[in-house]
């Protein structure tokens, strides 16, 4: 049986992982740094694809014969033995020089090695992950091992490297491989949260989902002070609902429960795929929606709005258009946000709702290949050329596709830094448009060539 070894800096996630794959707690998980030093092995099973997994100490530069010295023998007789290296880094802190160490080491050995880059749930990871592109060893695999999430990915990157011919030869065809991936994505249970202010009606809507009463309701504002996940389907499609406590100004929020509401929200909203942000329509859009808008949108999650109490509201479509220009003054950066009138008393609007919620998904999950992503480039380039500061051309060379869910993109050209802000904005918008990503956000980073006279 092929054996993957588990290797990194101490306290980025080992541990996690090692449970992860072999699918119970083995190892013992702590925020200390330190607390594995002996190898452990456990026997991994991937998506159907077994091999040994073996776990290791936080490699770190000591002398031999002390205590982190013996652990690193250890670290590095289980990396020689291995078929693979599982190459783990904290993308939410980025490279450090340890990690470069290591992957100098790693090199020299000549093992084959994939970079894990773990904990990119949210937006934090995002600059990590692109920095751990110096280590030399390619695309590095954006994870989670605490959520489970890159498993897809970490098989696909693992399969060449696993014994046994007829693992190997059962799996499908590349575009085969892309089509299992897309229909494992749409039918995999859809995170969907729903956030809004105090009284927005998150509660009565999961009940009316649901169709029974499964939360408490009332009038009262701040029933719901925990983050209440339930699983339900909807036309044979499985959904995870995840209530929310409401979220009012930050100023307003003093009570130590309140506080520890907000944070759990907001973890919600972290990890969730899609989220429904409720507004009350007897009460309109206030800054304070605006606000959380933003903050599920700078989060990279997929953003849905939803009108409650529509059969209250006077003057409908008036009342839309209000809304809707709101929405676009208040959201520079995303426009065309879906837009849905529902009443949670009623039931009226819960299916486009829904169908709103899995197509977002599945925008927001999209990933095009580098091909059409240069080709796209050329046209749009063609239609609307960068600036010529100072007279001196910004020339935009190649595009690809890091990530999904956000879509998060790298440009390459040269004086890129100089590239302004709308000529950004017309490069994002025209992706959305021309690509088939709607309204879900995006990520477009830059990068010029090192200069080696610098």
């Amino acid at each position: 049986m092929s054996s993957v070894a588990i290797i990194g800096r101490p306290n980025v996630g080992k541990s996690t992982l090692f449970n992860r794959l072999v699918g119970k707690r083995l190892a013992l998980v702590d925020d200390r740094p330190g607390v594995t030093r002996d190898r452990r092995e456990g026997d991994a099973d991937l998506i159907g694809m077994p091999f040994r997994v073996i776990d290791t100490a936080g490699f770190e530069d000591e002398d031999p014969d002390s205590l982190p010295g013996r652990m690193r023998v250890q670290t590095e007789a289980a990396v020689k033995e291995c078929d693979v290296a599982l190459f783990v880094i904290d993308a939410r802190q980025g490279i450090t020089p340890l990690d470069e160490e290591i992957a100098r080491w790693l090199r020299v050995l000549g093992k084959p090695v994939i970079v894990l880059a773990n904990k990119c749930e949210g937006k934090g990871g995002e600059a990590g992950l692109l920095e751990a592109y110096a280590l030399g060893f390619g695309e590095p695999l954006p994870f989670s091992a605490e959520h489970g999430e890159g498993i897809v990915g970490l098989f696909q990157e693992l399969r060449p490297f696993i014994e046994g011919s007829a693992v190997v030869a059962e799996q499908p065809s590349e575009d085969e491989d892309v089509e299992k991936t897309e229909e494992e994505v749409d039918l995999s249970p859809l995170q969907l949260a729903i956030v809004g202010r105090p009284n927005a009606g998150k509660s009565t809507l999961i009940n009316r989902l649901i169709g029974s009463d499964r939360l408490i309701t009332g009038p009262e504002a701040g029933i719901t002070r925990d983050s209440i996940a339930i699983d339900w389907s909807w036309q044979g499609r499985p959904v995870r609902l995840v209530d929310t406590a409401g979220l009012r100004k930050k100023a307003r929020v003093v009570d130590k429960m309140e506080r520890l509401s907000v944070m759990d929200t907001f973890r919600t909203i972290d990890y969730a795929e899609v989220v429904v942000l409720l507004l009350d329509a007897t009460q309109g859009l206030e800054g304070q929606d605006l606000r959380i808008a933003d903050r599920v949108l700078e989060e990279g999650r997929s953003l849905i709005i939803a009108i409650n109490k529509w059969d209250m509201v006077e003057s409908p479509s008036a009342f839309l258009q209000a809304i809707r220009q709101g929405l676009d003054d208040g959201l520079a950066q995303v426009k065309g946000v879906p837009l849905i009138t529902i009443s949670a008393l009623t039931g009226r609007g819960i299916d486009p709702l829904l169908k709103a919620a899995f197509e977002t998904r599945k925008a927001w999950s999209r990933r095009v290949s580098t091909g059409q992503l240069n080709r796209w480039l050329i046209r749009a380039i063609a239609h609307h050329s960068p600036p010529a500061p100072g007279g001196k051309r910004i020339k935009l060379r190649y595009l690809t596709q890091i990530k999904t869910r956000p879509p998060t993109f790298v440009l390459f050209g040269t004086r890129v830094d100089q590239l302004p802000t709308s000529y950004e904005r017309y490069l994002i918008n025209s992706l959305r448009s021309d690509l088939g990503f709607g309204s879900v956000p995006i990520r477009l980073h830059f990068r010029a060539p090192d200069n080696p006279f610098d």
